[in-house]
């Protein structure tokens, strides 16, 4: 039996957020605090103003992220967050700042 508590496991989630997100230092403020957490995936711009962000991790600290992404850097307007669930890949050696695509 592992030491490990349930609420531990690894996880993943697909968050979206809106509002003021681009060109405001957003994503290098999901990336130092996503590697801080020890959370594994990427953030990205989308085409349509929004940014995207998959992240693996135990889901309490996924939640913590969220909570960052919330607040969001000085200069930015988080209007909203999405998150979506899903079944962690394992594929993901760090955190990523990757180019933005369409939605």
């Amino acid at each position: 039996m592992s030491d490990r508590p349930i609420e531990s496991a690894v996880t993943a989630a697909e968050i979206v957020v809106e509002g003021r997100v681009q060109g405001v230092g957003y994503r290098d403020y999901a990336q130092r605090h996503a590697e801080r957490l020890g959370l594994a995936g990427y953030v990205m711009n989308l085409d349509d103003g929004r940014v995207r962000a998959r992240v693996e991790g135990p889901r309490d600290v996924i939640e913590t992220f969220v909570r960052a992404l919330e607040k969001g850097p000085p200069l930015s307007q988080v209007r909203a967050v999405s998150v979506h669930w899903v079944p962690s890949t394992g594929g993901f050696a760090g955190f990523d700042v990757r180019a933005g695509s369409a939605p």
